[in-house]
């Protein structure tokens, strides 16, 4: 078939706070193929840029938007997928903000495919089988050790038997205050319940002051210690990760290629590495970086802090690895990300999650999002309009090529 269309969809919660939770906005990818069916992903950055990225005006010839590689294309088989990676890596390098709109895309191309192939998206990526993944609640640290402990005997009491805290204060005050956050998140989640905690990239480049928690840390049997620094701050990682105990490090969300991630692993003496397909180019990017980690010996976890169409997508490039299980799990999103689609991924009876047995994405989109969430959306370059999305209603958001 050929890729028809492409059209982009800008939601957003009708106030968007400081908080560093993505789950604020969303920016979904609709492709059609031009025997009427179509197939969803969702970008995990800047929805507005990433538009742009889509349809901006070449600079030249490696400059160009991300729609000169996709529009068009041939998409009749796993191979045509990478191929058309390729074409974006070469046709836009990193001269703007082309893997993350990719991504939206690429994961949608995988959820096209899978439809017309009446297969869920991990079988083509190669996977036999999907096993079950031990979510963890994902959520923000509270602005006291009163509220973690709070927002952590919720997640218990909702069945997780596994919390991440992350972010909020943690990292800004002293190293005192940071273990009582974390003596209290342990406090309710008790003691055989698998602790993590993720700095946010707070310490930048300075070891000393992230070796500082690192007592605190194994004194509360934290499993890692997540973005410590910059995700490209390899020297930093490694250094930490000798220093850290019993607590691993992990790293890797922040990856907007596969080599970020691979020198993450072979530089940075991380134990988890965690891939967001909605930054790093897609499911078959995060199926290479999955791959090299098990030969590694490094745990590949998904990054998803968003919808279950976002949740979907991450868990098919590390549905079929057995002892790969932990699985990052969105527990306090926005309820835009919760309209958002219809299907809901939940935790079984054993309390597992499971890439959908679906074909694609195994995945619903929601049309009433739309109307209730779309954020109106035009792009005009010298009078000629690149993109609108005069209406929040699908039918009427268009590219204009």
């Amino acid at each position: 078939m050929r890729i028809d269309a492409v059209d982009f969809f800008y939601l957003s919660m009708p106030e968007v706070t400081l908080e560093a939770d993505g789950s604020q906005d969303a920016l979904l990818v609709r492709v059609a193929g031009d025997n009427g069916i179509v197939g969803w992903g969702e970008c995990e950055a800047s929805p507005l840029t990433s538009i742009a990225a889509f349809v901006a005006p070449r600079s030249h010839g490696v400059c160009q938007p991300v729609s000169a590689s996709v529009i068009g294309e041939r998409l009749d088989d796993v191979d045509d997928i990478g191929r058309i990676s390729a074409l974006v890596q070469r046709n836009s390098m990193d001269l703007l903000q082309a893997p993350h709109t990719y991504s939206g895309v690429e994961a949608a191309l995988w959820d096209l495919l899978g439809k017309v192939r009446e297969q869920p998206a991990w079988s083509l990526l190669g996977y036999e089988t999907a096993f079950g993944k031990t979510p963890y609640a994902s959520m923000l640290f509270g602005s006291s050790p009163e509220q973690t402990r709070h927002d952590v005997l919720d997640a218990v009491e909702r069945g997780f038997r596994a919390v991440k805290i992350g972010w909020g204060p943690y990292g800004t005050g002293t190293a005192a205050e940071d273990a009582d956050h974390l003596a209290a998140a342990r406090e309710a989640l008790g003691a055989e319940g698998l602790l993590l905690v993720d700095a946010g990239q707070i310490w930048g480049e300075d070891v000393a002051a992230a070796a500082e928690r690192v007592a605190s840390l194994n004194e509360q049997n934290v499993t890692w210690l997540e973005e410590p620094f910059f995700p490209d701050s390899y020297g930093s990682y490694a250094q930490l990760a000798s220093r850290s105990g019993r607590v691993r490090l992990a790293g890797g969300e922040g990856a907007h290629n596969v080599r970020m991630a691979l020198n993450l692993i072979d530089h940075g003496g991380i134990g988890y590495v965690q891939i967001d397909c909605g930054r790093i180019g897609g499911l078959g990017a995060a199926k290479r970086v999955a791959d090299y980690a098990v030969g590694a010996g490094v745990t590949y976890v998904n990054h998803t802090f968003t919808s279950h169409l976002a949740l979907s997508a991450s868990l098919q490039p590390f549905a079929g690895l057995r002892d790969h299980h932990i699985c990052e799990y969105p527990a306090q999103p926005k309820q835009l990300a919760l309209d958002l689609t219809t299907t809901r991924l939940t935790p079984d009876h054993n309390g597992l999650v499971f890439a959908p047995e679906a074909p694609g994405l195994g995945v619903e989109v929601n049309p009433a999002v739309f109307a209730q969430y779309g954020v109106a959306v035009r792009i005009e370059v010298g009078g000629e309009v690149l993109f609108a999305s005069e209406s929040s209603v699908p039918d009427r958001a268009q590219v204009l090529r």
